[in-house]
């Protein structure tokens, strides 16, 4: 006799090479795993039901000290289920037309229908994230916080686009601006005069590139799409400039949207949050509610958690590990922590790491991003994370 763990990447094949029924592996593999679910505002009445319901599936669900007795009139509830136990509660909760239980059984059916996530540019092309992508950092700036990133001059600018295309990049991230901790902001003039010729010379040599804008200014961006750009990265997720989502809607161009507090001259000055992966969850759906209303699909949004954007470590890691919570959306999800100050102040024992020598710190991360769902990286070093990331999904899909 004896025992061992399953992996729950290995779950389906274990079944299978079990003898089970094969119409049973699929009812099975969704008996497999616990994945929590947090919900959040619920009516308290609601809430005391769907403890209830997830008791009686064989779940759970736990709730604040103030639900049972209703004494606030919301709270936030963390469902503990596997596949079986949530179909289960949304087969009752969608008996129940009351409490805004119909909310929730939305909610519901949004998260187990797991729709396929892709973004659509302008041109009809689309980026299908089967594979995790990368996006290669390209900054046509003199003062960017990794050194060995500055491109000055076109023919350095085509030499690494040609160079991170080969090795593997599915978008080119060119920026005139640099966001670093500290950094005042340049010109729009300056911007555009370093960004505009970059992107041309790109898509003039490059047509089938994929070029992402790294810009917050709304009537660069604009220009920028006319240059050959194909997707705007916003670190302001439209908050700096009121004129961008009437660019993304004209020009139905797809957005990244990040969350920051402040400006980079003061944003860690701002890191304060009582939970950092609720507080950014919620301020990126809210950003891309403001998308939805103008009948804008999540086929055109990108959310990113913003490492490093008005966040301290021990939250840039919280954010790392609980990327789950933005990729359980509807959303394609990037992470960018590229050689950030974050990864330096890990791995460095009496200081922190310079950025020349944080590449391993970013393939942990990257690693990390491809486990929670993440549908692009953006990074300095294309090829070590493109290689990463395929022996990862090797290992996970065999």
């Amino acid at each position: 006799m004896m025992l061992y763990e399953i992996n729950q990447d290995a779950l389906r094949y274990e079944l299978e090479h079990l003898g089970v029924y094969k119409p049973s592996v699929a009812i099975m593999l969704g008996k497999g795993k616990i994945t929590p679910l947090k919900m959040l505002h619920v009516r308290t009445p609601a809430a005391n039901i769907i403890k209830q319901e997830m008791l009686a599936a064989g779940g759970d669900c736990a709730t604040p000290g103030t639900t049972i007795t209703c004494a606030v009139p919301h709270v936030d509830i963390l469902l503990l289920g596997n596949g079986k136990h949530y179909k289960t509660l949304l087969y009752k909760l969608k008996q129940m037309p009351y409490f805004g239980i119909p909310d929730i059984v939305a909610e519901l059916e949004r998260y187990l229908a797991a729709v396929p996530k892709c973004t659509l540019l302008s041109d009809g092309r689309v980026l299908r994230y089967d594979s995790v992508k990368v996006m290669g950092i390209i900054n046509v700036t003199p003062d960017s916080f990794y050194a060995d990133s500055r491109i000055k001059g076109i023919d350095a600018v085509l030499e690494q686009a040609e160079r991170m295309l080969t090795e593997g990049a599915s978008v080119l991230d060119i920026g005139g601006e640099s966001s670093r901790p500290g950094s005042d902001p340049v010109t729009e003039e300056e911007e555009r005069d370093r960004v505009l010729p970059a992107i041309r010379a790109v898509k003039m040599k490059f047509p089938e590139a994929v070029i992402s804008v790294d810009t917050y200014r709304s009537s660069l961006a604009r220009d920028a799409l006319e240059y050959g750009a194909d997707i705007i990265n916003d670190i302001s997720a439209m908050t700096a400039d009121d004129a961008t989502p009437d660019v993304v809607a004209e020009t139905k161009a797809p957005i990244i949207l990040m969350h920051r507090k402040g400006t980079p001259k003061n944003m860690q000055q701002r890191c304060e949050y009582k939970n950092v992966v609720q507080e950014v969850t919620e301020y990126l759906l809210g950003r891309a509610m403001l998308l939805r209303e103008r009948q804008i699909g999540p086929d055109k949004i990108i959310l990113d958690p913003g490492i490093g954007f008005a966040k301290n470590d021990e939250q840039n890691l919280r954010l790392i590990q609980n990327l789950n919570a933005l990729t359980v959306n509807a959303y394609p999800v990037l992470m960018a922590a590229s050689r950030k100050t974050t990864v330096g102040n890990v791995l460095g024992e009496d200081k922190a790491l310079p950025p020349e020598e944080r590449l391993e710190g970013t393939l942990a991360v990257t690693a990390a991003a491809v486990y929670a769902g993440a549908s692009l990286v953006r990074v300095h070093d294309v090829k070590e994370n493109v290689r990463l990331i395929r022996m990862l999904e090797a290992i996970r899909k065999v």
